[in-house]
């Protein structure tokens, strides 16, 4: 299993979300809690923000603690916005950048902690469902993530909210092919992600939400979302709101 998290409030450093927490991003990359399958997360990493109109993202495939020039950059890098990933390679697929989420187009950035089990007796469905990849340059990589990105990218182009998009992706995915579906995504914004399988939480405020595959700190104010759910969290002025609703 993969470990994700993404923030949406007022702009604090990417430093603050990824690397300063006790039990950060950075530390669940080889010391993880919560994950069932494995013990490191150490196939790649990365980070996307958003600054003014652009989308930003920084990926490697060598594990985040080994990256010191990012970590001391992150201390002066700023969002309202942020998706951040480490990975744990799937069995069968290669460790190489392009597999490094956040996967990222046009405003959208997606990471999914999660499988397809027996993905290569589905794949050729996936891909139809997927639509034309060349609309979406990188869901051409290696990896099963890579065609649910494609998907929930043309339910968002369909006319979608951020949310429903995702969860139209699950719904769709886990009706040809059983697995571990937590979807997480921005178009900066909003925030949406999917419990389906693995752990996840959330911490809100009045002005600020995180969503996590697990907490980062011990403040008691983080809530495990109940499997089978969809989170959705938006800003509204200065103020963000987040909901939790039943994924059937």
């Amino acid at each position: 299993m993969c470990r994700h998290l993404a923030y949406l409030g007022p702009p604090r450093s990417l430093h603050s979300l990824v690397y300063g927490p006790p039990h950060s991003l950075e530390r669940q990359s080889w010391e993880p809690k919560l994950c069932t399958r494995n013990k490191l997360n150490a196939d790649g990493f990365g980070v996307g923000w958003y600054s003014g109109d652009r989308t930003l993202r920084y990926r490697r495939a060598q594990p985040i603690w080994t990256d010191t020039g990012f970590a001391e950059l992150s201390e002066v890098l700023t969002a309202g916005a942020v998706v951040a990933a480490v990975r744990s390679a799937t069995v069968g697929f290669p460790v190489e950048e392009s597999g490094a989420q956040p996967l990222r187009c046009e405003r959208w950035l997606f990471s999914h902690n999660g499988r397809v089990e027996g993905f290569g007796a589905v794949e050729a469905k996936l891909r139809e469902l997927a639509g034309d990849l060349s609309l979406v340059p990188e869901a051409r990589a290696p990896l099963d993530s890579a065609l649910l990105f494609a998907r929930a990218v043309r339910s968002w182009r369909g006319g979608r909210a951020l949310a429903e998009g995702l969860a139209e992706t699950v719904r769709t995915v886990a009706a040809i092919a059983p697995g571990d579906y937590n979807l997480l995504a921005s178009d900066g914004t909003s925030l949406a992600a999917t419990a389906w399988g693995a752990s996840l939480f959330v911490r809100a405020t009045d002005q600020a939400a995180v969503i996590a595959s697990e907490p980062y700190d011990g403040n008691p104010a983080w809530q495990r979302v109940p499997d089978r759910s969809l989170v959705a969290a938006h800003r509204h002025g200065d103020s963000v709101r987040l909901a939790i609703h039943p994924l059937r």
